[in-house]
């Protein structure tokens, strides 16, 4: 990779330091550890404070680069920081060779999205097209009046994705503190062998081997407090641990430990049936049509996820099978319908 690609990459990099919140103020040192961690690891090149002073004045200064980074020294904080509040350089407008680069990957990404290593992809590549299509030039200023894109919002606790995928690529342990969603008044401390990273629903979570309870745990990136990595503790994978059947039976981000999956039968609306034909809940999805009726299976495990849609679906289903599941639903209603009576 030609050097001024490098150095883009590190302007990337020092914008993500100098905008993180949770580590405001870095220094020279701490930028320079964070390119040569990102870039090279911990057995590749070194980056020189001198380099990292040649990035931090491109950023201020360079024409080409467009950005005029307002980067000033905080004495009292003995560290930099951008003085415009909300700056960051991925807010800086495109020129027309951006626009010209953005345009023709785009292009070239979308002939392939019918491949099955894009197939991932397709919702996001079509969104681009879009954009493409009625904004060619990418100005969307006033588009807002007659045509509206859903917005991805950021996710919180992405800070921790770079350091967290290190990690796991290189099989180092990790020592996380970690807010319960259900109780932000007390901060648990887990030991860590990070395996997995996955979104669901713009949220970030990390999937790990827990080594004081040993057993497999998830938790949302968003609410891990910090993070510190052991450069002396190394790890196995546990071999009845494999990434891609992980969730092979799971609707959403949990996985009921070793627990088997049931076969979950329900009647549907033929609108509803329509629209899980159009978009299905799980791969193991089978939909009969037979005398106007609509009857769906499921081979899942019976997650908080199948059993929140099941019950925000409630009125357009009557679920057959299995038993429990069914009693759950109903309780949960029950329980929905006094509460709504007594308010």
């Amino acid at each position: 990779m030609p050097a001024n690609k490098y150095a883009l990459l590190r302007y990337r990099i020092i914008d993500r330091c100098l905008t993180n919140p949770g580590h405001p103020f870095p220094s020279k040192e701490t930028l320079r550890l964070a390119c040569e961690e990102a870039l090279y690891g911990s057995d590749g090149e070194r980056i020189s404070i001198s380099t990292i002073e040649k990035d931090l004045w491109a950023m201020r200064n360079e024409t080409d680069l467009g950005y005029y980074a307002p980067i000033e020294y905080h004495r009292d904080e003995r560290g930099y920081h951008y003085t415009e509040e909300g700056y960051s350089i991925n807010d800086v407008q495109l020129n027309e060779d951006d626009l010209d680069a953005i345009r023709f990957a785009t292009n070239t990404l979308i002939q392939f999205r019918d491949l099955p290593i894009f197939q991932q992809f397709d919702q996001a590549l079509g969104k681009i097209a879009d954009r493409l299509a009625v904004a060619p030039n990418l100005d969307t200023e006033g588009m807002e009046k007659y045509i509206q894109f859903e917005s991805t919002p950021h996710a919180e606790g992405s800070e921790h994705l770079a350091p967290l995928l290190h990690a796991i690529r290189t099989k180092h342990a990790v020592q996380l503190s970690y807010k319960k969603f259900s109780d932000d008044t007390q901060v648990s401390t887990y030991n860590m062998d990070p395996y997995l990273l996955k979104e669901y629903r713009n949220r970030w979570y990390l999937l790990g081997w827990d080594r004081d309870k040993g057993h497999i745990r998830t938790l949302g990136c968003d609410r891990i407090q910090s993070l510190h990595p052991s450069e002396d503790l190394r790890f196995h994978m546990q071999p009845s641990f494999h990434a891609t059947d992980h969730f092979e039976h799971a609707l959403g981000i949990t996985v009921l430990g070793d627990a088997k999956p049931e076969r979950v039968e329900f009647l549907c609306d033929p609108l509803l049936g329509k629209y899980l034909t159009s978009q299905p809940l799980h791969h193991s999805q089978r939909i009969v049509e037979s005398s106007g009726e609509v009857r769906v299976t499921l081979n899942v495990m019976p997650t908080f996820e199948l059993l929140q849609w099941l019950q925000a679906h409630a009125n357009e289903l009557t679920l057959l099978a299995p038993q429990s599941i069914k009693q759950s639903v109903v309780k949960t209603l029950e329980t929905a319908l006094e509460r709504q009576k007594r308010g």
